[in-house]
């Protein structure tokens, strides 16, 4: 069973930088399309950031330019940095494959205030 970990959230002032990690265990993602999801207080889950086993990227509109995600398949992790945060960057940030049809792991709590 595919177990997905989340790491490297914390409280960070608007415009400040994080960087998030998600390491998986039990299965071997480098063949699977990979994606970054948030969730804030009171709003559905949305997607924020994938990435094709081929290393192709696509971001949601409210993030291009200052998120990039990335993928170390040696380490069975994919990262997300996040720059240029604003305070509706606030949410819990969960990484699964792009059906979404693994495990969700704990997620991470990201908070940009000042």
């Amino acid at each position: 069973q595919v177990q997905l970990v989340e790491s490297g959230g914390g409280l960070v002032q608007p415009g400040g930088s994080l960087r998030l990690s998600c390491a998986a265990s039990g299965k071997t993602i480098s063949i699977y399309s990979m994606a970054w999801y948030r969730q804030a207080p009171g709003k559905q889950r949305e997607g924020v950031a994938s990435i094709t086993s081929g290393g192709y990227t696509n971001y949601a509109d409210s993030v291009k330019g200052r998120f990039a995600i990335s993928r170390d398949n040696a380490k069975n992790t994919v990262y997300l940095q996040m720059n240029s945060l604003k305070p509706e960057d606030t949410a819990v940030y969960y990484c699964n494959n792009l059906l979404r049809d693994w495990p969700w792991g704990q997620g991470t709590q990201v908070t940009v205030s000042s």
